[in-house]
């Protein structure tokens, strides 16, 4: 026969990685592979789900998650054609991106175009039609994070930034940058991403950073195309000055963008469009230049401490990471910046 139709159906427990935030072992992305679509079905916890398998031949799938603690971010990859019955369990929201693009997947039998990605709240079921050779980002996030980010860094409510359709019409630049930003975190090609490779933990900084910048990005691609208000030159000015201000205020732990939004009283889209317009670049990299001057002073100082010293007192936990950052910066260690002292 040239068809078959192999059913599967997988119901996850509760356990540890679900979309209810639950106790995800905070590492680096991770690989598991599957060999049925059973078992495939499987490795996606937090779901309620069947897949049938709607072609002959033997079944290979993968799944690499990056474990984090208000979201699972994931990419799956499957070898045949399937039909998919699925359900996020709980107050969640599923966004899906499909990367691979040789044919259409479907959504209630609606087909995904390429400018496009998938939008499903959780406790409602949807039916995904997959072709061979498939792959696709997957995001789920709790519902209580969603409104928490809409209302104090996008000063929005979350009924009107997302919309109620199961297909989302982003245009194809969002949805590249928003593949651009899920391969950053899942397919990099450290070895991190290995099965059975050392987990290594991201420190809890590090996962903030990643989860706002999904966020952000998620919210990006949900956004209409109206511009942003035009602030005054000087209003402009005096929020790129506070927001310096607050991170030298509080220079020994790293500020993010969310917090500076809720400090300032301002949206992600206002403090972005200000520093871009006074100084040319995004707010996350100019402040992260300005702690990293610090330490370059603070090091050709004469009274420096070691460097972990002082890269502890500008907020960089990681010596490893500020050595990088450092000499990427500066084109020298910084430990070569202490000897000149």
């Amino acid at each position: 026969m040239n068809d078959t139709v192999e059913r599967t159906e997988a119901t996850a427990e509760d356990t540890q990685r679900n979309a209810q935030g639950a106790a995800f072992p905070a590492g680096r992305p991770v690989v598991s592979v599957a060999h049925d679509a059973d078992e495939q079905a499987r490795n996606l916890v937090g779901w309620r789900q069947t897949y049938d398998q709607l072609a002959a031949g033997r079944f290979v799938g993968s799944l690499t998650e990056l474990p984090l603690d208000m979201m699972k971010v994931f990419r799956e990859t499957t070898s045949h054609t399937l039909r998919q019955a699925c359900e996020v369990r709980g107050d969640a929201y599923w966004f899906g991106i499909p990367v691979a693009r040789e044919g259409h997947a479907r959504i209630d039998a609606q087909p995904i175009g390429a400018d496009a990605f998938a939008l499903r709240p959780g406790n409602i079921e949807f039916e995904l039609l997959t072709p061979a050779q498939f792959s696709i980002y997957g995001v789920v996030v709790r519902g209580d994070v969603l409104r928490h980010h809409a209302a104090t860094v996008e000063h929005t409510s979350l009924d009107e930034r997302l919309p109620r359709t199961p297909i989302v019409q982003a245009g194809a630049a969002r949805v590249e940058r928003l593949c651009a930003l899920l391969a950053k975190h899942l397919d990099s090609g450290d070895g991190s991403a290995q099965a059975g490779a050392p987990n290594v933990p991201l420190s809890g900084f590090e996962r903030d950073e990643v989860q706002a910048e999904v966020l952000a990005a998620l919210f990006d691609v949900c956004a209409g195309d109206g511009g942003d208000v035009a602030e005054p030159a000087s209003r402009r000015r005096w929020i790129v000055e506070q927001a310096r201000d607050y991170v030298l205020a509080h220079r020994a732990r790293p500020v993010g963008v969310p917090e500076l939004c809720e400090q300032l009283h301002v949206s992600r889209r206002t403090l972005q469009y200000c520093f871009q317009d006074v100084l040319g670049m995004a707010p996350a990299t100019y402040l992260r230049a300005l702690r990293l001057n610090g330490a370059r002073r603070d090091l050709c100082g004469r009274a420096a401490g070691s460097v972990q010293d002082v890269a502890a007192a500008w907020g960089f936990w990681h010596l490893s990471q500020f050595s990088a950052d450092y000499r990427r910066m500066f084109g020298m260690r910084p430990s070569e910046a202490l000897r000149t002292n």
